[in-house]
């Protein structure tokens, strides 16, 4: 659960005295090896606020690898874990350039940081006295208080130019207020929402058990521009969304789905798959290109297409755009004669029939040794089959197991 914050710990984090004793902190190790012997020597200088500060260092430390500002910010444990990539969050700020946005589950800040470099005005809200407090330190913001809230949310462009003696500064474009989600109190062109995905301590897809409901959000805000961060993992089917659904990925790993309501979607578009990388330029596939993909035999390579493009459901749209067919209609794997640029392919060495003792024998043969297993429409155990399997050569290889038509068939590789 991590160490629980109180707005008095953010005060002193924020203060000249935290600023100050962190970077003492971070010089440390901090490993569980060194850990105890770190507190005691933390106690000794910094006394209460020792647990706070060690905190922040290790959260900043594993925040580096998913947003942009991690040196400089707060977090929470959960908020970490929560929080939308800088990428990502870059790339909704990009759709909503010139928009005037209120964030309603803003959090600390993640998704506001972004929005602020594109749209003219940003309000973000929350119920979380703390993660409000982690916000405006991150941001550069102080709170409004009700009264002037309520002023910022019948006018948001006027609010964030106001010269008022009496209104507390706010850095840049950003507004941030203590607010219920589900009480619109803004006339924003936007309203972004990124609902809790656990419920009783557990992880949902249940769209009624997101906290707050997805179903009373979109009661609340009906008629509204609407953008709501979601797991992949919903049932899309299930939730018969009018709009655009898009599942986005970076460097490999499916991030989230963002739906967006009819204002805010492509004419013509209802699924978009965002493939984001750090090193790459991003690669967008919506519903509204073509899929018509030959029917052919296995070419010289596998690809496995990026997991925003599976979940979103546009394999062939993503095989018909490089020049691809599917191995099986119904898999996602897709072959072919070349290798998408970025992508990772396996070269078909041989293919048979899967049945474990002459695959065994085939394995020993050509003296394998490392073994990836990649599987996809057959009920098989990697870790399980790769020991039943005991490669003991030097030779690396990768399987890909599927289903062509009936027949569970594994395709020998070289591991790229």
């Amino acid at each position: 659960m991590g160490y629980a914050f109180s707005r008095d710990d953010i005060a002193y984090l924020g203060s000249a005295a935290g600023a100050a004793a962190l970077p003492e902190v971070d010089a440390l190790a901090l490993t569980p090896a060194s850990l105890l012997r770190d507190l005691d020597q933390l106690r000794r200088t910094h006394g209460d606020h020792t647990a706070a500060l060690v905190e922040t260092v290790r959260l900043r430390r594993r925040a580096t690898a998913k947003l942009s500002d991690a040196r400089e910010w707060l977090f929470t444990d959960d908020a970490l874990q929560q929080a939308t990539p800088t990428a990502v969050a870059r790339h909704r700020a990009e759709r909503l350039k010139g928009r005037t946005v209120h964030d309603v589950t803003c959090s600390i800040g993640a998704e506001l940081a972004e929005l602020a470099k594109e749209c003219p005005v940003v309000i973000g809200s929350d119920l979380d006295d703390v993660r409000l407090a982690i916000a405006a330190h991150n941001l550069g913001v102080r709170g409004l208080d009700a009264r002037e809230f309520d002023t910022a949310a019948a006018d948001p462009a006027g609010a964030s130019k106001s010269t008022s003696p009496g209104r507390p500064s706010s850095a840049g474009n950003v507004l941030l207020a203590k607010a219920d989600a589900l009480r619109p109190c803004s006339t924003a062109e936007v309203v972004i929402a990124d609902p809790a995905r656990r419920a009783d301590g557990r992880r949902t897809h249940d769209p009624a058990k997101l906290q707050p409901p997805l179903p009373d959000l979109l009661a609340a805000y009906a008629g509204r521009d609407l953008a709501v961060k979601c797991a992949p993992g919903l049932d899309f089917d299930k939730l018969a969304w009018v709009g655009e659904i898009e599942v986005a990925s970076l460097d490999g790993a499916v991030r989230e789905a963002c739906l967006w309501s009819p204002g805010l979607a492509e004419r013509g578009v209802t699924r978009r798959a965002t493939v984001l990388s750090s090193t790459r330029p991003p690669e967008v596939l919506t519903d509204a290109m073509p899929d018509d993909i030959p029917d052919r035999e296995p070419g010289e390579w596998i690809i496995d297409p990026d997991g925003a493009v599976v979940r979103a459901g546009l394999v062939r749209h993503y095989a018909a755009e490089h020049g691809l067919w599917q191995l099986d209609p119904r898999i996602a794997y897709l072959t072919g004669d070349t290798v998408p640029a970025g992508m990772r392919g396996f070269r078909i060495l041989d293919r048979m029939e899967f049945r474990e003792k002459p695959l065994r024998a085939e394995l020993h043969r050509r003296d394998c040794g490392p073994l990836e297993i990649l599987t996809r429409g057959v009920d098989l155990d990697p870790d399980a089959l790769r020991a039943k399997l005991k490669p003991r050569g030097k030779q690396p290889f990768s399987l890909v197991i599927t289903r062509i038509g009936k027949t569970a068939t594994v395709f020998l590789c070289a591991t790229p």
